[in-house]
């Protein structure tokens, strides 16, 4: 055994002693651990308070919105064209999913969709807030419904919303000019007109709809529902009405677009009718169609690919987006062009059926022999419009037909207006750095080569040329119907030559005017005269390739040339102007007959409304005593009510600027020597 002191001091129990510096070290973490969770509760009880309460009524509240209707479309007298139909949507609460592979499945089947198409919808919305519901499937059917109904325990994010879809009128009726509605896209989302709308959001996507989309669109409203743990709904707290958008009255005339319908079934191209005095648009059709109805709930890839390759162009408004060569439409404005310069009228020369200018042949449809500028318009012939043009020069033409709005957007209050095109030697040189030789003038002065022009701009000048220069801002919606604080705006939205007056001489625009009511009396149009109605206008035959190229091409009805017409009625400040391009429709004077339907539609309708208004306004009759023995030569009441109906009659054929009454048109054969250009 050792002793004591051989033992060593670490075998014996020892006190461990911490150094103060570690002790302060410990007690510092500590209290700052300390004032740390008591800042935390000081922020969630007392701070965040409010913001934390909210959260908690959101998992108790539910905020379902109300959306609201589109305003309706009305025509000129009120009568509905575009309307609204209940529906039933359904949404997805995606704070309300569990299993989301399972539930998706299961969603997509009771939903007729594929999962596929659930996820693609989920990832559409991923960076939206979760809270929102997004739209799953719009216009849901019955069966449907009874699924979601019955599966609530195991669906609770699958949400039930009543909404108002649109419903336009069946055949892609007025389709181009009202255009349709659909889901706000990624890429308009991105556009800054777009910045207060959100995902899933309804708007305007052509025509009237775009345009005018901010009106028509209203206010959402929305619904606080109180909902338990599983998101089923317990109770209501409150809702704010949804504002329902505003409803809109075109300048459109109902009879008039059902006329101009009928009149361009089967063809392709274009046909509008406006009111040369105001500038607004009776009428407007485009061919062919597509169907909007098949855009207001859901597209299908299918009926999307049929249209966006078909070769004719269905979605294109054709009345204001087809940019070709007006053809002999344009002589209108050069005659106004070589009187206002002095030429036209000393201009003389032997169309014997083509000449020949910088060495080469230029044709013509007819011999049509010695002509001056009195027999050009109604016998168009092109040998006297090429001697015009090359006298002219392309500058002076290019300055006449700007006048009158050629290479220019029109200012329509309507989406993606073309401005076409008028070609000038600046405009060569800013385009292809190249001078503009004289030969390429000719054409021109036909409406052929680089002149490119859209029905509505063919109308518009026509009209103004024929109203003695003035020339009217076109439009679809009555001024009066958009907001006062709005409407600079909305003009300012629609960039173009607006409302312009251009000087005419009073005998330019007599000559140009007698012209174009030749046309249809004993020119190329004289198919299309309208007995008792005073019928002008313009035939324009526009090739499609140079005779060459259609020599050796071999035919086809791709080949045949454009058919354009532009009518008046009556010749002089005219109450109506119809443009109509017909797509590979051959001679002018075919399409010469379907503005010819249309005019006689609008002049019937005006003077049945005069004849109504008479009847109206005629005193009654004083009621004829009745003697005790009538004699064979007393006169009844009746007889006199019939003989005031006669004298009512009579007299609606003094409508104004169209003459008599008008019976069913007559249309007598015409020549081959009328050919139509």
């Amino acid at each position: 055994m050792l002793p004591t002191e051989q033992i060593p001091a670490s075998a014996g129990t020892r006190e461990e002693k911490i150094s103060p510096v570690k002790l302060a070290a410990v007690q510092y973490v500590i209290a700052a651990v300390v004032l740390i969770l008591l800042a935390g509760l000081w922020r969630l009880q007392v701070l965040n308070a409010s913001d934390f309460r909210m959260l908690a009524e959101a998992n108790r509240i539910r905020k379902v919105p109300i959306l609201a209707p589109r305003g309706k479309l009305l025509d000129r007298e009120g009568r509905l064209l575009v309307d609204n139909y209940s529906s039933v949507a359904c949404y997805l609460l995606r704070e309300q999913m569990h299993d989301a592979d399972a539930e998706v499945r299961m969603i997509a089947d009771g939903l007729h969709l594929t999962p596929d198409q659930v996820q693609e919808t989920i990832r559409h919305y991923q960076y939206a807030p979760k809270y929102e519901p997004i739209p799953l499937k719009a216009d849901i059917s019955p069966d449907e419904q009874a699924f979601i109904e019955a599966h609530r325990n195991e669906l609770p994010e699958l949400e039930l919303l009543e909404e108002q879809r649109r419903l336009y009128p069946r055949d892609g009726f007025a389709a181009h000019l009202i255009g349709y509605v659909g889901e706000i896209s990624e890429q308009d989302l991105n556009n800054s007109k777009y910045a207060f709308y959100e995902p899933g959001d309804v708007v305007g996507k052509s025509g009237v709809e775009q345009a005018y989309d901010s009106l028509l669109r209203g206010e959402d409203g929305s619904r606080d529902l109180i909902v338990n743990s599983h998101g089923r709904e317990i109770g209501k707290l409150g809702e704010e009405l949804a504002k329902p958008g505003e409803d809109l009255k075109l300048t459109i005339d109902l009879d008039l677009q059902m006329a101009a319908e009928k009149a361009m079934e089967g063809k392709n191209g274009a046909l509008v009718a406006l009111d040369p005095h105001t500038g607004e648009v009776l009428a407007m059709v485009s061919r062919p169609v597509f169907d909007p109805n098949q855009f207001a709930v859901r597209l299908t890839r299918t009926y999307w690919n049929s249209i966006i390759t078909d070769p004719e162009h269905p979605l294109l408004n054709k009345a204001i987006q087809a940019q070709v060569a007006p053809g002999s439409t344009f002589k209108i404005i050069m005659s106004v062009a070589g009187l206002e310069e002095g030429i036209a009228e000393t201009e003389h020369v032997v169309c014997s059926g083509g000449a020949e200018f910088y060495g080469h042949y230029y044709h013509c449809d007819a011999h049509h022999g010695n002509v001056t500028i009195n027999n050009a318009i109604p016998m168009s012939c092109d040998v006297f419009y090429y001697v015009l043009a090359q006298r002219l020069g392309i500058d002076a033409i290019a300055k006449y037909a700007t006048s009158f709005g050629l290479g220019q957007k029109t200012g329509i209050d309507l989406p993606e207006e073309a401005a076409g095109t008028m070609p000038s030697s600046q405009w060569k040189l800013k385009n292809y750095h190249q001078q503009w030789y004289a030969g390429e003038t000719i054409s021109v002065g036909i409406g052929q080569g680089a002149i490119a022009a859209t029905p509505l701009q063919m109308v518009r000048a026509l009209g103004g040329i024929a109203s003695g220069g003035a020339l009217k801002r076109p439009h679809v919606v009555f001024p009066e119907e958009i907001p006062a604080d709005q409407r600079e705006a909305f003009a300012e939205s629609f960039p173009g030559s607006g409302n312009k007056n251009v000087p005419i001489h009073s005998n330019v625009w007599q000559t140009v005017t007698e012209g174009m009511a030749a046309v249809t009396t004993s020119g190329t149009a004289a198919i299309t005269h309208l007995e008792g109605i005073d019928f002008a206008g313009k035939t324009g035959t526009a090739q499609v390739m140079s005779h060459d190229a259609l020599a050796r091409n071999g035919g086809g009805k791709k080949t045949q040339p454009n058919s354009w017409f532009v009518g008046i009625a009556p010749r002089r400040n005219p109450d109506i102007a119809v443009a109509v391009l017909w797509e590979n429709g051959n001679w002018g004077w075919h399409s010469g007959q379907v503005a010819a339907q249309v005019v006689n539609a609008f002049v019937e309708k005006q003077r049945a409304r005069s004849k109504n208004l008479l009847i109206a306004q005629a005193p009654a009759p004083a009621a004829a005593p009745v003697p005790a023995q009538p004699t064979p030569n007393a006169v009844q009441q009746g007889d006199t009510v019939d003989k005031q109906d006669q004298n009512a009659d009579g007299e609606t054929g003094q409508v104004e600027h169209t003459g008599v009454a008008a019976p069913k048109p007559v249309r007598p054969k015409v020549s081959s020597a009328n050919g139509g250009t």
